[in-house]
């Protein structure tokens, strides 16, 4: 009895046993994700407070320049008295850019620039790899850069914070690249979601922007949406709920208000151009310069300064004229040269080699080159245009859709930073016609195409593609070739193999039905025995034991073939009867054929029919 019993409470039902491991399997990542949040919420947190110590120091107490801040935050620090000074402000950001620049080329070099695009080329290449000490450089770098003037954002050290911690989890637990890349992945979302307060759009973020092309990395949006969520609860435990701006209730309910908003998605593509062009244009300059790279970033903040000097609403964060642009509370010249200026001290800021992001920029590129064309419409068409402010919401969506290629996760961005959920439908249409109208530049210059041109996804679709090519598609590469009688002397044989190319043979009954198959290799012993040529016939050469393939038959089938008895070349015979040879295929015609539909559908070429769908 006490046997049977114990037999009883200890077997389990395999699907019980299943189970069991599926939910052991979903908390343990559950639980990596949560830490990820965790790490990315703390390091939004603590950089957060460097920014507004930074700030306070350098730009308050030093230079006596206070921007004013977004309505979702507010200052921890008490503001001085400090008058005003330009002079100090025209140098300060040069001041900034000699410590970082010898912080980030003295420790971590792969610091420099926008954060969030080395994540990217770490996706891609690296294996989601990121070195231990950069988000620490990356983090104390960025605060040197961007509280004493240098223009950038937020985003990109707190996606290398986040990225970093997620890279270094998955290598001490000994993961695969594949899992490292996801989980440094939602350490970019989780960084990203929490710092500007829109956690679902910081999980769609880190899955959109690795590509070109409007195309999700699917296996990031639910681990980066878990670290998201987290990461952005710790950080407004501390700092308080809510968006980071604060707009008014826009609604949209005239239809002929979409005109205007068309003008406006051109004009924030041309405005996305001129950025693209002038952040890259002095990444080369500053590339190309024969100075120690230590010092660059001290030259472009000079330069910063100089703009600063003239436009000190440029430099720095810029998040409270955006505020003040969604109030309507600045005129259409201020608004155009906050745009222009702040283009080119980011351009300065972080194409020198400092250390900060391009989304913060761009959001108030982009609100403000709303603002102008808002301000414009209102004035002459004022029963149609109303709300010049709901042009910065969605002159913010628009322009960093331009620059980044990431519609989706930009509307939601806006939405969730600017708490305004009733411009979906306009800034749908502003953000699809930016997308088109500027797919050929990006920001982020280590966006690749597609997932099938990742390095990370190499071979993933090599089955998959393979899979739907059938043999029938290569019948043009079949090559014809003369069946031997199978009775033929080795003797009469060699004079006919004198004449051919061939490399392998089909051997033919007296029905003249494949029956057996040789190859060169398979006739060098007779070959060097000459004597024993008229009494040796092909039959006795040819092996019975064929592996052939079909016209309707795949080409990863076929590869298959060619691999398990390391041969080159296939028989191809009929489907209805396995004598009835139509040809050889040769693995080598195989392979360029694959090659020839790869090249095709990275130019975005649509396959014919019966071969490769675009992926």
């Amino acid at each position: 009895m006490g046997k049977t019993k114990h037999s009883q409470t200890t077997d389990q039902h395999p699907a019980d046993t299943d189970l069991s491991f599926k939910f052991l399997h979903v908390s343990r990542w559950t639980l990596y994700f949560v830490a990820i949040g965790i790490i990315a919420g703390c390091g939004s947190i603590v950089f957060h407070y460097l920014c507004q110590v930074g700030s306070h120091f350098f730009l308050d107490f030093v230079a006596g320049y206070r921007p004013p801040a977004p309505a979702g935050e507010h200052h921890l620090l008490a503001l001085t008295d400090r008058p005003f000074n330009r002079w100090i402000l025209l140098f300060l950001p040069a001041f900034g850019g000699i410590l970082s620049g010898w912080l980030v080329y003295t420790f971590a070099p792969e610091a420099e620039g926008h954060g969030t695009d080395a994540a990217i080329d770490a996706y891609h290449h690296a294996g989601g790899f990121i070195r231990g000490r950069v988000p620490i450089i990356k983090t104390i770098a960025s605060a040197l850069t961007l509280t004493t003037g240098g223009s950038g954002g937020r985003e990109g050290p707190i996606a290398q914070i986040g990225a970093g911690f997620g890279s270094f989890m998955a290598t001490k637990l000994n993961l695969s690249d594949r899992e490292r890349r996801i989980m440094m992945a939602a350490g970019v979302g989780a960084g990203i979601g929490s710092i500007f307060r829109a956690p679902l759009a910081g999980a769609l973020f880190a899955a959109e922007v690795l590509y070109k092309d409007p195309e999700f990395e699917p296996e990031v949006i639910i681990p980066a949406g878990i670290s998201s969520v987290v990461a952005y609860c710790l950080f407004c435990l501390v700092f308080g709920w809510g968006s980071l701006f604060d707009s008014p209730d826009f609604i949209f309910n005239n239809p002929l208000e979409l005109g205007p908003y068309m003008i406006l998605a051109l004009i924030l593509v041309a405005t996305g151009v001129f950025y693209v062009k002038s952040f890259y244009g002095m990444v080369d300059l500053f590339h190309r310069l024969k100075i120690p790279n230590h010092i660059k970033p001290a030259i472009g903040g000079l330069c910063t300064g100089i703009v600063g000097f003239f436009l000190p609403q440029t430099l720095a964060f810029g998040y409270g004229f955006a505020q003040q642009a969604l109030n309507n509370q600045l005129t259409i010249p201020f608004l155009l040269s906050l745009a222009v200026g702040k283009v080119l001290t980011t351009s300065f800021s972080i194409g020198s080699g400092g250390s900060g992001g391009v989304f913060g920029p761009s959001v108030v590129i982009g609100g403000a080159m709303g603002g102008a064309v808002g301000n414009f419409f209102h004035q002459i068409i004022p029963g149609i245009v109303t709300n010049p402010g709901a042009f910065v919401v969605v002159g913010m969506a628009g322009f960093f859709t331009a620059v980044s290629n990431t519609p989706i996760s930009t509307i939601i961005f806006v939405s969730e930073m600017t708490n305004s959920y009733h411009l979906l439908l306009p800034s749908l249409l502003v953000c699809s016609v930016a997308f088109m109208a500027g797919q050929r530049w990006t920001i982020y210059d280590k966006q690749v195409r597609r997932r099938v041109d990742s390095p990370a996804h190499a071979g993933e679709f090599f089955v998959d593609i393979l899979q739907t090519i059938k043999v029938k598609d290569l019948m043009e590469h079949v090559r014809k070739v003369t069946l031997i009688p199978q009775d033929m002397t080795f003797s009469d044989f060699k004079k006919y193999f004198s004449e051919s190319d061939q490399h392998y043979f089909p051997v033919m009954d007296q029905n003249k039905k494949l029956s057996s198959l040789f190859s060169i290799n398979d006739i060098r012993g007779v070959l060097f025995s000459p004597e024993i040529e008229s009494l040796v016939v092909m039959k006795d050469i040819g092996t019975s034991d064929i592996i052939v393939t079909t016209p309707s038959e795949d080409l990863n089938t076929v590869l298959q073939k060619f691999t398990t008895k390391n041969i080159d070349s296939l028989p191809v015979v009929s489907e209805d009867d396995p004598g009835a040879l139509i040809g050889m295929l040769n693995r080598r015609e195989v392979i360029a054929f694959y090659n020839d539909q790869i090249a095709h559908m990275k130019s975005g070429g649509q396959m014919s029919e019966n071969r490769v769908p675009s992926t």
